[in-house]
């Protein structure tokens, strides 16, 4: 067979692999999959909000319930609107919200790694927060997946088309660090929306 007969099969045997749908069976595991990891990563960012206090805020205990951040994902939601989401529309929001707060942590960890230049942040903090970047880079590309086998002609935005870089007015100290109690205390709380979110998604997925 000449060989470019031998290519021209081999395009059309991947393209029916790509193009064919993915089972219900797999869907379903995938859903599971990262309910578990958005799970772990919740108690991920759980142990680190309780140092963040500590070290950040001068004290374990500290709460702050009246301050949000605007460039964070809204975490109220009506429940009846929450139920009849499409898939689609559930997968494009948990995409976009884990990919604010991957870029709200990303601003917060260049923060953190200045301070500890000046011997004012423990490395141990910095070192959670890589942590759970991954965790959140690792759920966006399931998502990311999970959004083609809904709809296969979706592509997955470049980060540079997704990063946020808005200016920041001059902040205190304290100002910063209540910052970054803000975003993790709302991730907390986002985090165990997104696996109600995967449950749902995995119970309406009929095998």
């Amino acid at each position: 067979m000449p060989s470019w007969r031998a290519v021209f099969l081999l395009w059309c045997i991947m393209s029916c692999v790509e193009s064919a749908p993915t089972s219900p069976f797999v869907q379903k595991n995938k859903y599971k999959n990262s309910f578990r990891l958005t799970r772990s990563t919740r108690t991920r960012v759980q142990n680190l909000l309780k140092k963040y206090k500590e070290q950040q805020m001068g004290n374990v205990h500290f709460e702050d319930r009246s301050h949000r951040l605007r460039d964070l994902p809204l975490l109220s939601t009506d429940f009846n609107n929450w139920l009849q989401l499409s898939d689609w529309d559930r997968l494009d929001g948990a995409f976009r919200d884990i990919q604010s707060y991957w870029s709200m942590l990303e601003r917060k960890r260049k923060q953190l790694e200045k301070e500890q230049n000046t011997h004012r942040t423990a490395a141990s903090l910095l070192q959670s927060v890589k942590h759970i970047q991954l965790d959140l880079r690792d759920l966006m590309s399931q998502v990311s997946s999970q959004m083609r086998a809904v709809r296969s002609s979706w592509v997955r935005p470049t980060p540079a088309a997704t990063l946020q870089n808005r200016q920041r007015s001059t902040r205190t100290m304290w100002e910063s660090r209540v910052e970054g109690y803000i975003i993790l205390r709302d991730l907390d709380l986002y985090l165990t929306k997104l696996a109600r979110d995967f449950l749902l998604l995995a119970s309406k997925t009929h095998l």
